[in-house]
């Protein structure tokens, strides 16, 4: 399942311009965002079609996705495209209940902390603060809720090694310290 959204920002000298999202269930991978002037079902088409390409789906793999009720995602126009274009299912989130969507909203949240912190003073600053910030979200960001595996690692496949390798750290670091522990004692006698 795909959760998608859309949030605003507002450049300086230029005005409002959307963030579509489309991110993971799952794994809380970032699979595509894009910039928009517009909150208009065009607008959402252009994004799905472009997260579907970079997803790299394989024949029989369509995820759901998982949208609020705002007025770009309840036209027919995006329903029956998404059908007839890509055979996917499409699930509306209980209205005025935002926790159905809470992991994109969650998101969103934390990606304006971070980059709203500064002014932007044209669309191009804007799109490569949020580059930068899907970047390090997606590879460098550790989420508690994912067993503090990155969405990468997860969305990937990679979840099972890192953790294995983990494990494995942790436990020559425990016997090293064990070792440690008793030289020191040794030493004290």
């Amino acid at each position: 399942m795909w959760q998608t959204d859309f949030t605003y920002f507002k450049i300086l000298g230029w005005g409002w311009y959307y963030l579509s999202t489309v991110i993971d269930d799952f794994s809380r991978y970032t699979v595509h965002w894009e910039l928009c002037r517009n909150m208009k079902v065009n607008d959402v088409q252009r994004t799905m079609d472009t997260a579907i390409k970079k997803a790299n789906l394989r024949k029989g793999q369509t995820p759901k996705l998982l949208s609020d009720n705002g007025s770009c995602y309840v036209a027919d126009e995006l329903k029956n495209y998404l059908e007839d274009r890509h055979a996917m299912k499409q699930i509306h989130g209980k209205p005025a209940h935002p926790q159905t969507q809470g992991k994109i909203e969650r998101y969103h949240r934390t990606m304006k902390n971070v980059v709203k912190l500064h002014h932007y003073y044209s669309p191009e600053e804007l799109e490569k603060a949020l580059e930068e910030f899907v970047n390090r979200y997606n590879n460098e960001r550790y989420h508690e809720s994912l067993q503090n595996l990155t969405p990468a690692d997860v969305y990937f496949g990679r979840a099972d090694e890192v953790l294995k390798i983990r494990q494995q750290i942790k436990s020559e670091t425990l016997k090293r310290r064990k070792r440690e522990y008793y030289k020191t004692k040794l030493v004290q006698i």
